[in-house]
């Protein structure tokens, strides 16, 4: 029986990574967005989890971390994520390329988007993902990739929503860390939870004001950006060579 699953899983494991082939070289060039966050866990990836009997993990043991059950459900995320972010006050995070580092502040003011990027910092997401856009003199996006670890990792986390937090007040200035969403049936212009992007444009780019949330912002490493910024791109503005990043607290 187990040879038989292992077979079963094998198989299911090449299909997906055929689907998610298709789906990065399919990106648009549009405004920084995720496209569809419910396109990323395919029935294949349910079908595996379950054969896997995968179950929920919880954060590792570091300081300050709040015990989480994973996955996080809609309804509860606004208590959890509140509580996290009282246990875990960390504002500064440091973005590692092969270009270099880009050290972000991010903003108590916004306290679901603070409390969650530190909660996937924390769990390690972020981690051999890519800056996986590049549209120059405007934006450069991370926190996806085509891997299948990567879908995994979502999976594990759950399927929802920040709230906007436009009330905060903060604009899309240059060096603007700032959060993805869908492009569609988004009413209420929530984020995803698991993308970001950093404005490069000299002048901002302030027509993504109250539709994308500013939670944070580049106090060091602009002149990284503004390099990786430059780098070759395919039409979906995925770049030629993938720019891998980690993410680590800095305090």
């Amino acid at each position: 029986m187990i040879r038989i699953l292992s077979v079963f899983s094998f198989a299911l494991i090449l299909i997906f990574s055929s689907c998610e082939d298709k789906q990065s070289s399919s990106k648009s060039n549009m405004e920084p967005a995720q496209d569809t966050l419910e396109n990323t866990q395919t029935k294949v990836d349910s079908i595996k989890l379950a054969l896997e009997k995968k179950s929920h993990k919880n954060l590792p043991e570091e300081e300050g971390v709040t015990s989480i059950d994973f996955p996080i459900e809609q309804e509860e995320l606004i208590p959890t994520l509140m509580e996290y972010g009282k246990q875990n006050p960390e504002t500064r995070i440091r973005i590692i390329t092969n270009f270099g580092d880009i050290e972000v502040s991010l903003y108590k003011d916004t306290p679901l988007h603070r409390a969650n990027f530190i909660m996937l910092t924390k769990d390690h997401y972020f981690d051999h993902t890519y800056i996986y856009r590049v549209a120059p003199n405007f934006v450069i996006q991370g926190g996806n990739s085509d891997n299948w670890a990567t879908s995994r990792h979502r999976s594990k986390i759950g399927s929802y929503l920040i709230p906007n937090e436009f009330d905060a007040g903060y604009r899309h200035v240059r060096g603007a860390f700032s959060a993805a969403k869908y492009s569609e049936q988004n009413v209420s212009k929530a984020s995803s939870p698991f993308e970001f992007f950093i404005v490069t444009k000299s002048d901002g780019a302030h027509h993504l004001d109250n539709d994308h949330t500013v939670f944070g912002r580049v106090t060091k490493g602009m002149d990284v950006a503004d390099e990786i910024s430059k780098v070759k791109t395919g039409q979906s503005e995925w770049p030629i060579d993938n720019i891998e990043i980690d993410v680590e607290i800095i305090e």
